[in-house]
């Protein structure tokens, strides 16, 4: 019986090792054949009961043997690539039990691949740097950096670059607005948050149409929710009403209670704010076809910087004062993103604020106490409001409309019309949330679309849309599975995961 190697081609009808591009350890004389007829002496006989195993290193290109369990040193080396386990039977009768990996090896491989894995971490780590040093440090801290700008990390950037001697290359005012809009997207909240991109970026989104579609079809999902301001606005009458959907933002007593976010257009057609405060009635200039209702006034804000009249647990008593000059700032502690994780989709108590599958972000707008009396009830459409149903089967014929307009300026979208059809397929469910179509009303769903329009935004301010420490890792793992393609071994223990934790 021989047991090895052998490329493509090789003659099956003799044990391997004696043709060329074969290899094999035979066990009637336990000698070793590379390629010829003439062996060379390797290790032990081996015979019925015994356990031989065949390991191949794909770093060193070098193969060794193992009986029952114990290695028997470097039977060949320099070997080619795509070499297939070959089995020699040449007694009538005889049986062979082949494991791949179905059951545990005799021998311990994982013990092997540990080792081998160390000797790989240690020559990454042993990398010559010599004196370019101080210039990669000061490269990669630019790159930490630019990361936590991008993301909204206002505070830490701050600190970050405080102490690192480095410098921030976008206002802290335009990071806190990007903030803002990010916050209102993972919130669920999209029609706010695309009335504050208007106003706070003009042009952005008419310049980018596939943007402003993505954007409302997800409006529209979250109208589908009960989360977007469209359809709460409907029920801002009442305080308790407004948890009428598990989690999601109640608005702020001072702009839910005081000040009347429906106006009576008609007795079967109310329309609502989406949320932004404005000194005026704002009329949208876009080239395509509105789909908000209308804004209502209580407060004074600039275009370079929208206030929501946020507050959190340390500033919830703290009344905000309004400015009308531009580049407002909010403190850091009412604005930062950052905290703690935790699980998707699943509130941690009954004054967490909304999950978006990420991390657990402080509502923008102060929560309503008396709301969080209340036991969440059954999730229903558009929170179980009959008007807020009736305005979101208006948007959605709005949303219509827009698409038409789209594909007739630019062609047929297929992209625009699988997101409409997936959309739209919501209504088609008794329980949206659970249906073949209802992950789009995951939390976490809204990820990528924040993603896309705070990469749009960045662009649109001449700024990287991805952080170069992204780009990086991403190169890094694309040359890896290129090493992989093409047989080098080493990148099995490379993996760019480990060196992030």
């Amino acid at each position: 019986m021989g047991i090895g190697l052998s490329a493509q081609g090789v003659n099956m009808n003799r044990l391997p090792g004696w043709d060329k591009h074969s290899y094999g350890y035979h066990g009637d004389d336990g000698h070793s054949f590379c390629s010829s007829g003439t062996g060379q002496p390797y290790g032990p006989t081996f015979t019925t009961g015994d356990v031989i195993g065949c390991c191949v290193n794909l770093i060193n290109n070098t193969c060794f043997y193992t009986k029952n369990g114990h290695s028997l040193g470097i039977a060949f080396t320099d070997l080619p690539s795509n070499l297939y386990p070959t089995v020699g039977l040449q007694t009538p009768g005889e049986i062979v039990d082949a494991n791949f990996g179905q059951q545990p090896f005799v021998f311990d491989i994982e013990d092997y691949m540990r080792e081998w894995r160390a000797k790989i971490q240690s020559t990454i780590k042993r990398f010559p740097i010599g004196d370019r040093l101080g210039e990669w440090q000061a490269m990669l801290q630019n790159m930490v950096s630019s990361y936590l700008v991008h993301h909204g990390y206002c505070s830490t950037a701050t600190a970050f670059a405080r102490v690192t001697d480095t410098t921030i290359q976008e206002e802290q005012t335009s990071i806190k607005n990007r903030q803002r809009i990010q916050k209102l997207v993972l919130a669920g909240r999209v029609g706010e948050a695309i009335e504050a991109t208007q106003q706070l970026y003009p042009g952005l989104l008419e310049h980018n149409p596939n943007l402003l579609f993505m954007l409302k079809c997800r409006q529209f999902v979250e109208m589908v929710n009960g989360t977007d301001s469209e359809v709460r606005c409907f029920s801002a009458r009442s305080p308790r009403s407004q948890d009428s959907y598990p989690g999601s933002p109640s608005l702020s007593p001072r702009h839910g209670s005081s000040n009347s976010h429906v106006h009576s257009t008609g007795a079967d057609s109310p329309t609502c704010s989406n949320g932004v405060m404005s000194t005026k009635s704002k009329q949208s200039h876009s080239k395509y076809p509105t789909l908000s209702s209308s804004s209502s006034s209580s407060s004074s804000s600039s275009p370079s910087s929208v206030n929501y009249s946020e507050s959190n647990s340390t500033d919830s008593t703290k009344s905000q004062q309004h400015s009308s000059t531009s580049n407002q700032e909010t403190s850091d502690s009412e604005m930062e993103m950052e905290a703690e994780h935790y699980p998707n989709g699943v509130l941690e108590n009954s004054s967490t604020r909304i999950m978006n599958g990420t991390y657990k972000h402080e509502e923008i707008l102060q929560t309503d106490e008396s709301s969080m009396e209340d036991s969440c009830p059954q999730r229903q459409l558009c929170g179980g409001n009959h008007a807020a149903t009736e305005r979101m089967i208006q948007f959605g014929r709005e949303l219509q409309v827009l698409s038409e307009q789209l594909c007739r300026e630019y062609g047929k979208n297929t992209m625009h019309k699988k997101m409409l059809q997936d959309a739209f397929s919501l209504l088609a469910y008794s329980d949206p949330w659970n249906c073949p179509v209802g992950q789009q009303l995951d939390p976490i769903q809204r990820e990528p679309v924040c993603a896309a329009l705070n990469s749009a935004i960045l662009e649109s301010q001449n700024l990287p849309k991805q952080p170069p420490l992204m780009l990086a890792l991403g190169q890094a793992s694309e040359c890896l599975r290129l090493m992989a393609r093409v047989g080098l071994g080493s990148c099995s223990f490379a993996r760019v995961d480990d060196y992030l934790h």
